[in-house]
């Protein structure tokens, strides 16, 4: 059972996005390609295809190559056999179907799209988001000073800030993210990337007061408690950072979030020996705010992973109104079910998600029928098979 909760991770900034889709996208140049397992041609291979299949794990060399045949080629080759400039990316053609692209063949396409409205600053943004994405941070910086240049808004600012901070540009970024900070009022982001510069600089007490700020912007902001987590951890000690997480977290102000805990978790979840810790604080999380989505979500995802199954039942049953909002919960749910063999509550739960009005849980609930299905057709028919038999 996947734990698909976001765990702490305050480097990323809130405006990230994805790459163009739909109406007004870029048009490919280069090669690209469609990547899909063998049974998505049933119709037989079309002939210009090429089959790449996995040698080993980690580019584990191969002991022997067929000189008229299957012969073993690098990743690199690959891209190029492909047709590809880079490696391949993922991206949606105009119909919002994936598609592989090389990364320079991405990036030059963006650039393209952009400089042919300049004034569009949305195809602008879309491309620094793509260079920062890709640790292009000098170009996104570049990009994104001319974005705020023209009337860009605090996220612009924002992402200046951080391809500055990247580029450990410290002056540059402090007085970029002061600005986006000052533009953006109720987002933790700003500060807690100023934290992160105040830690480069060995400002310790700029660094907490930054990340303490954040918390009061956002006291549901998991990002902000893991961060100061891990600074008194390593200021201080991990006993100390625990006990700081809890006493902030009952002052009355945030007396109601769940985030102080479910970050505490994430320190302790991937560990099988700190597991059962993880699992106290995710119940603290749940008691908090029993309805919020992503307490129950790292709650039962910890009770599978340490096998607890009739636990996770017991805690999502009642709160299948909130799987038809949230894929997460529906999976660790249908999960839960199946490795019990429950198969009528599996068939009421997939009834009910099928008219969710969620994309993702309808998808997922049409998925899994046809899986059930099949599975006892299978089935029936291996009884049937095995009773001809006798």
């Amino acid at each position: 059972m996947s734990q698909s909760t976001p765990q702490p991770n305050p480097q990323n900034p809130n405006a990230a996005g994805g790459p163009p889709e739909g109406e007004g996208a870029i048009a490919l140049q280069g090669g690209a390609a469609i990547l899909a397992p063998i049974t998505a041609f049933p119709n037989g291979v079309p002939g210009n295809a090429m089959v790449l299949i996995p040698l080993g794990p980690n580019g584990q060399p191969v002991e022997k190559q067929v000189v008229d045949g299957p012969v073993a080629v690098t990743m690199e080759q690959v891209w190029k056999l492909l047709g590809f400039n880079g490696p391949a990316v993922q991206v949606q053609d105009d119909q919002g179907r994936p598609i592989a692209i090389g990364l320079e063949d991405l990036l030059s396409g963006l650039e393209k799209h952009w400089k042919e409205s300049a004034d569009d600053l949305d195809r602008g943004r879309i491309y620094a988001q793509e260079l920062m994405k890709y640790n292009r941070h000098d170009k996104a910086e570049a990009v994104l000073a001319k974005i705020v240049a023209r009337g860009g808004d605090g996220n612009d600012w924002l992402g200046l800030g951080v391809s500055q901070l990247a580029q450990e540009k410290l002056d540059k970024a402090e007085g970029t993210l002061k600005g986006a900070q000052n533009l953006m009022k109720d987002n933790p982001y700003p500060s807690l990337h100023l934290a992160k510069l105040f830690k480069a600089k060995k400002d310790g007490k700029a660094e907490r007061e930054s990340v303490e700020r954040a918390i009061q912007i956002q006291p549901g902001n998991v990002d902000a408690w893991a961060y100061l987590f891990n600074f008194i951890k390593e200021s201080e000690s991990e006993d100390k950072a625990i006990a700081a997480i809890e006493e902030l977290a009952n002052a009355p102000v945030n007396a109601k979030t769940a985030a102080p805990f479910v970050a505490l978790q994430g320190f302790y979840a991937n560990d099988e020996a700190t597991r059962d810790k993880a699992i106290g604080f995710a119940k603290k999380a749940v008691d908090r705010n029993p309805t919020d989505p992503i307490p129950l979500i790292v709650l039962s995802a910890l009770y599978g992973q340490a096998g607890k199954i009739d636990e996770v039942v017991k805690l999502l049953a009642p709160h299948e109104a909130l799987m038809k909002e949230d894929v997460r919960l529906a999976h660790n749910y249908f999960e839960a079910l199946f490795q019990s063999k429950d198969m009528a509550k599996i068939t009421a739960l997939l009834n009910k998600l099928a008219t969710s009005s969620n994309k993702e849980v309808k998808q997922f609930a049409i998925e899994r029928s046809r899986a059930i299905a099949q599975m006892l057709q299978q089935q029936q028919q291996a009884l049937q098979a095995a009773a001809a038999a006798k």
